[in-house]
């Protein structure tokens, strides 16, 4: 929203984002008295601090946050994800408003009549002001249309809303004026920013990554010790009460009469969409997406067998009626009005995905051998195709040789596109790595081919009688594991368990998604307990409730103890390299060419002029963490270990150097406000995170648990 981007003035940065939520219900324009909450403690919603939160008061705010998202988002589903997002919202703006008011309380902040105008009438007025009589190009405010707009009788309710968003912004100015006032910085603070900020560094180093201190193997991890770490780091595994479930799931998929039912509804308009005088209003009213009026389509926006139907030559051609084409569960009626040769790009390629945990020195050596003998036996003329069926462990792309087709570059991680979208067709690239492991990639294609139309889409839906049949398979399944037992009658019947993550409540479940019905059983059953037939948009759940953490941390399971056996190995990785590396400085005149010469692999590193400002060291790359460590080490003396961004460093600092040009006190002037405000910002954040002592939400979620 423009308002919202107005009112994160970057003077506010900290606060303005804590109180997010807030801003932006207050532009709405709605006429909620802002003065504080009547207090009611009955029919209470939840609580800040001890103050209640009256349930018509959250409704009143919920109403507005989903009436700004239909206004928002004209057409657009309201999903029990999306509703569960906006029910967040109107409750973190309660939680902000409150702590706000407290504040204002706690510290004596009021407003005099006198102080609005004031803000009104000056020069630089509020922001709010400046977002709507300012002139978009110049950024200058528009005086006389402002003032125009004041006198007008017919915004005199608009003023009302205007004045109560001027008289919070300057409240919240004058507390933020209170709290900036509890920091400074001293001369020392500032001395030693500046000397770090315009220091050149030259330096020689020897980086040795965690590797360097063995395998894996030598580093076991026992139960007990995963449990002192689980135990020391408790308060970062907390959470919300959770559960686990089995599920036995009966899907709702149209059947072949189904799909032929839609086919043949689009068929019957086909004419009549084709001589159609407005095509907006057609699409309005026969489509199930009725924004597809004049829009530019490429080959991306299609499956692979829907695309060849749709940009075969033959079909397009300006004033062309395709289809109806099946495509990832609907058919689509396309008008296509002209095509183009300069649409966006796409391009396609398969894609061979090999997964491995960074952590572990033996998994990235299983991965770069396997990687190397993939690009051998390509080599060798083993199909690419063969090869992602054989390897891929994206199972998905691999029964198809790896395809992943057409896709734009937004479409794919950053890594992946970037490399595809460089290349050349037919090209074999990397491998590159992204979120998901290393990639091998083949780009097969490029294209700018564009269509702009208007297309009636309808989505293919399980009918009423293919729904009964799948919902009286669920209930006899229901009515035979409450008798014979969940698991023998899933085996009997060969149907298959699944298991979901564990969940909170009214909270997406994985992978199942959002489901109030399966969240309200297993938020009262007891651990066993088996569900009714649970029936959702995508079909019929069967439940059995496996595990209860009301607790408020997670449970020490299997997947969390894998995490911890990385960490642990990790710092067991770092000791042990700490200690070999301290062993080599206490060698008899130890020089970090000494230590190369008898670790062969390892090498040294010099570079000069090397920025403590942005962490660069010429010729190597950044290391924060490394620079960190230089500006703190004396000049000719060969150091202890130093941490590294991926493992230790032994560094040896042969001159610190001011830049040539830099004026101490020009400095020190320059940098002193920028150090102010990041400490102020640094306070703001704490102080408001500590303001939340004790929230109690509608959902009975507490802050304090």
């Amino acid at each position: 929203m423009a308002v919202m981007s107005s009112l994160r003035d970057k003077t506010h940065i900290i606060l303005y984002t804590l109180l997010g939520a807030f801003l932006l219900l207050i532009v709405f324009e709605w006429g909620m008295n802002f003065s504080g909450f009547s207090g009611k403690k009955a029919n209470q919603a939840g609580s800040v601090n001890g103050k209640a939160i009256a349930s018509a008061q959250y409704d009143e705010v919920y109403k507005a946050v989903s009436e700004n998202f239909r206004r928002s988002n004209p057409g657009a589903e309201l999903t029990p994800e999306t509703e569960l997002g906006l029910q967040e919202q109107a409750w973190n703006a309660l939680v902000d408003q409150t702590l706000l008011d407290q504040q204002f309380e706690k510290f004596g902040i009021t407003l005099q009549d006198q102080e609005v105008v004031e803000a009104l009438d000056s020069a630089t007025p509020p922001m709010v002001i400046r977002q709507y009589f300012s002139d978009p190009a110049t950024g200058t405010l528009d005086r006389k249309k402002l003032d125009a707009a004041r006198r007008d009788p017919q915004n005199k309710e608009l003023w009302v809303q205007i004045e109560k968003i001027v008289r919070r912004e300057l409240m919240v100015n004058k507390l933020l004026t209170v709290l900036q006032t509890m920091e400074h910085v001293t001369g020392h603070e500032l001395d030693e920013i500046v000397h770090r900020q315009y220091s050149r560094f030259s330096a020689s180093f020897i980086p040795f990554p965690f590797s360097f201190a063995g395998l894996d193997s030598k580093f076991p991890v026992k139960d007990d010790e995963i449990k002192a770490y689980y135990d020391k780091h408790k308060e970062l595994f907390k959470q919300r009460a959770s559960r686990k479930a089995d599920f036995v799931f009966f899907p709702l998929t149209p059947s072949a009469k189904d799909s032929m039912a839609v086919r043949k509804e689009l068929e019957t308009i086909r004419a009549e969409f084709a001589g159609a005088a407005n095509d907006s209003s057609f699409v309005k009213e026969q489509s199930d997406r009725p924004s597809g009026i004049n829009v530019v389509l490429t080959r991306a926006d299609f499956s692979g067998a829907a695309e060849a139907v749709v940009f075969n030559p033959s079909n397009l051609k300006s004033g062309t009626i395709i289809g109806p084409v099946a495509d990832r569960g609907e058919y689509r009626l396309i008008k296509v009005k002209q095509v183009t040769s300069s649409g966006p790009p796409v391009a396609r390629a398969s894609h061979i995905l090999l997964r491995f945990n960074a952590s572990s020195k033996d998994d990235v050596q299983h991965v770069r051998e396997l990687s190397a003998l993939i690009f051998k036996q390509l080599q060798a003329g083993v199909s690419f195709e063969a090869l992602a069926k054989q390897y891929s462990v994206d199972r998905a792309s691999a029964v198809n040789g790896g395809d992943v087709g057409w896709f734009t570059r937004e479409r794919m991680v950053p890594e992946f596109a970037a490399a595809v979208f460089n290349a050349t067709p037919g090209a074999v690239i990397g491998p590159v790595k992204t979120q998901f492991g290393l990639h091998i990639i083949k780009v097969t294609g490029f294209d700018h081919t564009g269509a702009v139309c208007s297309e009636v889409v309808r989505n293919i839906k399980s009918s009423t009688e293919t729904a009964d049949s799948e919902r009286r398979r669920a209930m006899a399944f229901q009515l035979n594991a409450k008798e014979k037992g969940f698991d023998k009658s899933a085996a009997a019947e060969k149907l298959r368990i699944e298991k979901t993550a564990e969940f909170g409540k009214h909270m997406v479940i994985d992978p199942i998604g959002y489901s109030e019905k399966i969240s309200d059983f297993a938020f009262k059953a007891k651990e066993g307990g088996l569900s009714e037939v649970l029936e959702t948009e995508k079909g019929f759940y069967v439940m059995r409730l496996t595990a209860i953490n009301d607790s408020g941390y997670r449970v020490l399971d299997q997947e969390l103890k894998t995490r911890i056996t990385a960490e642990l190995v990790q710092e067991k990785r770092g000791d042990e390299l700490q200690r070999k590396l301290a062993a080599m400085t206490r060698a008899p005149g130890a020089t970090l060419e000494k230590i190369v010469a008898a670790n062969p692999g390892l090498s040294v590193v010099t570079a000069q002029d090397i920025r403590w400002s942005d962490g660069l060291i010429p010729g190597y790359g950044v290391d924060r963490s490394l620079v960190e460590a230089m500006s703190g080490i004396a000049p000719g003396k060969l150091s202890a270990p130093v941490k590294t961004a991926d493992g230790y460093a032994l560094v040896l600092v042969s001159s610190k150097t001011l830049a040539a040009d830099v004026d101490l006190k020009s400095a020190r002037v320059a940098v002193a406000p920028q150090l102010l405000r990041a400490k102020q910002e640094q306070l703001l954040s704490e102080y408001f995170t500590a303001l939340r002592k004790t929230i109690v939400d509608p959902w009975g979620r507490s802050s304090t648990n």
